[in-house]
């Protein structure tokens, strides 16, 4: 969930129309027709829901937030409705998202003792109040987490502070029994029977060890259908997931592959992408900081943007931009031609060949001031073939603004780079 629940990896950032800050996300809002169904249904109990999360005492201050990744500026930072229905791999899910504000030292605890930190004092307590307050019904599914957090690794040169994103999709039963069970051992069997990822990549998370299961030796029980038959892990494709045959009377007789038709992407969508590409993006992370300038603190993602896969880079733009008096659309203009045209024949060759992204959104962090008072975000939001026609020289810069959307701090700008010079 922007990881899985992203982001994931993905893992659940869905770029549409923004929610009141104060408010439930409406179910005008939600796409898909089954979430939808359930979001209207539990609209007032998900309000409630939604206030009591707000009043909760963790260890450390926690926000709910629909878009974990949405820069200082950004529309998406303002959006605290992380509570809504989803529908991930067939299944409709309650997603709780949020943001724990704790770091962790990556010295001190293994990737394992954080997520289970995360769990202990996020994740339980939160899903404690929805047991109190949400239906057992079968109406849903599932319930599923998706908790950003710190770290903080004190070994690097320089020290950085970077992200993970701790996610867990329970199945409807185990979601109120772990909020009711006390047991360590009752617990990790539930959680065993779970899905649960770390920065879109599946993890077997283990209590009170230092290092996780191996995730491939677990049977998330979310993912079956019937004793017989089972949904794809996400990291196969949406064609290759497997659907049950049925008689006259409805009964599950033999498992087929079944194509989907085309629609508007889901975050299981995402999630796919996300694992499968993300070889290629290990490798562009490992010396993105000298080769692209990709920002240590936010790692490359596929998010949903309307009805279309994103695959989201944020860089630190290392050339001066000019002074604060500058207008934003020189800024803009200097940004691409100076700073991130350069970088796109490298991120081109290292994912190629992919086919399957619609689009890219190159985030790009503009220092033009003092402080943060002085920080500026500029996206270009450029579909993927004119990415691949730019890099081939087959269209221009201004040809590929033409085909973009650009936003600077959240509002989008028209851009002829012509008239900036």
């Amino acid at each position: 969930m922007r990881y899985i629940l992203r982001t994931l990896l993905v893992a659940w950032a869905v770029l549409t129309a923004v929610s009141s800050a104060s408010g439930q996300v409406h179910p005008e809002e939600v796409l898909s027709l089954r979430a939808n169904s359930d979001e209207t249904k539990y609209f007032e109990q998900l309000q409630s829901v939604h206030a009591s999360i707000t009043g909760t005492k963790l260890a450390f201050p926690f926000s709910l937030a629909r878009y974990l990744h949405a820069r200082p500026g950004q529309q998406g930072a303002l959006d605290t409705n992380g509570l809504e229905f989803v529908e991930f791999q067939h299944r409709v899910i309650l997603k709780i998202s949020g943001i724990y504000k704790v770091t962790f030292d990556a010295s001190q605890r293994s990737r394992n003792e954080r997520a289970s930190q995360a769990l202990e004092h996020a994740v339980t307590p939160l899903l404690q109040v929805i047991a109190k307050e949400m239906p057992q019904t079968a109406d849903y599914d599932g319930i599923g987490f998706e908790i950003l957090y710190r770290t903080r690794h004190t070994g690097a040169r320089p020290d950085y502070e970077g992200r993970e994103v701790l996610t867990l999709i329970f199945a409807r039963e185990d979601a109120f029994n772990y909020a009711r069970a006390n047991g360590t051992a009752e617990r990790q069997h539930m959680l065993n029977r779970s899905q649960i990822f770390v920065n879109g990549e599946p993890f077997g998370l283990a209590l009170g060890r230092k290092e996780p299961l191996k995730a491939d030796d677990l049977q998330p029980a979310l993912l079956r259908v019937s004793d017989d038959v089972t949904v794809s892990h996400p990291m196969r494709g949406v064609a290759e997931d497997s659907q049950p045959n049925t008689d006259a009377q409805g009964d599950a007789v033999t498992a087929a592959p079944k194509v989907m038709a085309a629609s508007a992407p889901t975050f299981a969508d995402a999630m796919r992408l996300q694992t499968k590409y993300q070889p290629q993006l290990n490798a562009i992370a490992i010396d993105g900081g000298t080769r692209f300038h990709l920002d240590p603190g936010t790692t490359p993602s596929f998010e949903i943007s309307g009805e279309q896969t994103v695959l989201h880079f944020t860089f630190r733009n290392t050339l001066p931009v000019g002074r604060e008096a500058m207008s934003i659309y020189k800024r803009a203009a200097q940004s691409l031609d100076l700073f991130l045209a350069p970088q796109l024949r490298g991120l081109e060759r290292e994912l190629a060949p992919a086919e399957d992204i619609d689009a890219l959104n190159f985030s790009v962090l503009n220092q033009v001031g003092v402080g943060s008072a002085g920080a500026e975000t500029i996206d270009y939001i450029c579909p993927a073939k004119s990415v691949q026609a730019f890099v081939a020289n087959k269209i221009s810069t201004q040809e590929l603004i033409s085909q973009s959307v650009v936003l600077v701090n959240g509002v989008r700008i028209s851009l002829n780079l012509q008239l900036v010079e």
